[in-house]
């Protein structure tokens, strides 16, 4: 009898080991089978991204090509020459940008420890119409401070004609280039009507492809013209923020003008 548990005992411990290994191997391979299959998933979710976009590339290359190589190219031009400028004026504005109160606290400096050429010395080596303006009044200080003050207000307006340079072509290429898809749709139409004249019939399929082609030139006209207007509002910013910036300056400078004046006196 003891004989017969013994036995019962040692085929209970075997099989009982034999299914431990068994879940033990299964576990990895389940684990395996998953991680594959999320690794599949993820790259079939890169894929249809990637078919997105160049669909999306493709499908505004083609649309491009549809609306006529005419008036197309002449909104791609405008387009273009537009952001050339507007890259042109944003690269301007950020290298005439300092720090005035940074400016004046050194012109205060080197004007107390060497006077007023030590004090233009130090504007002629800053870069900025800030910086060219201080230089101006400070050049005129022997003639008196009405002097100072006129010279100032005259440069500053020098200056901010520089500011403002290029953006009349700007705005004219934000109204060109809608002007530009308007009259290829008008003309799009025209020939559309010429069709239907030719086949005598109104038909869909007739002035189909004209009507697309002339409203694709008025969307991307429109296209171009909300890019350039985004841009030339962002760099009207900029040039108020720098005109504010030089008034203050301008006015901190005429107070030190005024003390080292009367200090003189």
């Amino acid at each position: 009898m003891k004989k017969v548990f013994s036995m019962l005992t040692l085929v209970a411990v075997f099989f009982f080991g034999a299914a431990t290994v068994a879940v033990a191997e299964e576990a990895p391979a389940a684990e395996a089978v998953v991680e594959e299959a999320a690794a599949e998933e993820s790259v079939v979710v890169a894929e249809e991204v990637v078919a997105e976009e160049v669909g999306m590339h493709q499908a505004l290359k083609t649309k491009f090509i549809e609306g006529g190589a005419g008036f197309m190219s002449t909104v791609a031009f405008c387009l273009i020459l537009g952001l050339a400028l507007c890259v042109e004026r944003i690269i301007y504005l950020g290298l005439a940008s300092v720090d005035s109160g940074k400016l004046l606290r050194k012109v205060r400096s080197a004007w107390d420890e060497g006077g007023v050429e030590a004090a233009m010395e130090v504007c002629r080596n800053t870069r900025g119409p800030v910086a060219s303006i201080f230089y101006q009044g400070l050049s005129r200080y022997n003639e008196g401070v009405e002097t100072v003050d006129k010279t100032v207000a005259s440069y500053g307006s020098v200056q901010q004609g520089l500011l403002e340079k290029n953006l009349s072509w700007i705005s004219l290429f934000i109204a060109l280039a809608p002007m530009l898809g308007f009259m290829g749709t008008v003309i799009g139409m025209i020939e559309a009507f010429d069709k239907i004249q030719q086949a005598g019939d109104i038909s869909a399929t007739i002035v189909a492809g004209g009507i697309k082609v002339a409203l694709l030139t008025t969307v991307f006209g429109l296209i171009v013209a909300i890019i350039l207007q985004i841009f030339y509002n962002y760099i009207l910013s900029r040039i108020d923020a720098l005109v504010n910036d030089m008034e203050d300056a301008s006015i901190s400078l005429l107070d030190i003008v005024v003390e080292k004046t009367k200090v003189a006196e």
